[in-house]
């Protein structure tokens, strides 16, 4: 009887297996596969937009850059956030309290046992960083991003 109880249970319980991890990924106007990310990127920025990593804090070259420009997505060159917005946030990672409306996309991240709000770059889907509520005026945001994961276009003039 303890048998028959038993195989019930697990029959009950595979039966009830949610299918989301087994959908399939979202799709991005520039979507390559994981082979040709890796031929096209640097170690650090694969890890970083394509495995969802995070750079060392204060080491990020773009940290200290002052210059009007762009900041682009190191993977597929989208414009992601101005310099206007650009912030010191003390934290170690380049910081914004706006971003280039419809070329960054938003999802929940649960990674360390609480949500985040994590972006992406809307093109390509590059991992860039975390949004957070403790930025400064106008937005109130604060978008820490990992400087690998971006590149710097200076305004030509």
């Amino acid at each position: 009887m303890k048998k028959l109880l038993l195989l019930g249970l697990l029959v009950s319980l595979y039966a009830c297996k949610g299918t989301a991890q087994n959908e399939k990924k979202e799709q991005f106007p520039v979507s390559k596969t994981e082979a040709e990310w890796k031929a096209e990127l640097t170690d650090a920025e694969f890890q970083v937009l394509r495995k969802e990593g995070t750079e060392r804090a204060f080491t990020s070259e773009l940290l200290n850059i002052k210059e009007e420009g762009t900041y682009v997505c190191a993977a597929c060159q989208n414009p992601v956030f101005k310099s206007k917005t650009k912030f010191d946030s003390g934290t170690g990672w380049p910081s914004f309290y706006d971003y280039i409306e419809g070329n960054v996309a938003f999802s929940s991240d649960n990674k360390l046992g609480y949500t985040r709000t994590e972006e992406h770059c809307a093109n390509c889907g590059g991992h860039l960083g975390h949004v957070f509520n403790d930025g400064p005026k106008p937005t109130g945001k604060r978008h820490c991003i990992n400087g690998v994961a971006l590149n710097f276009v200076p305004t030509k003039g």
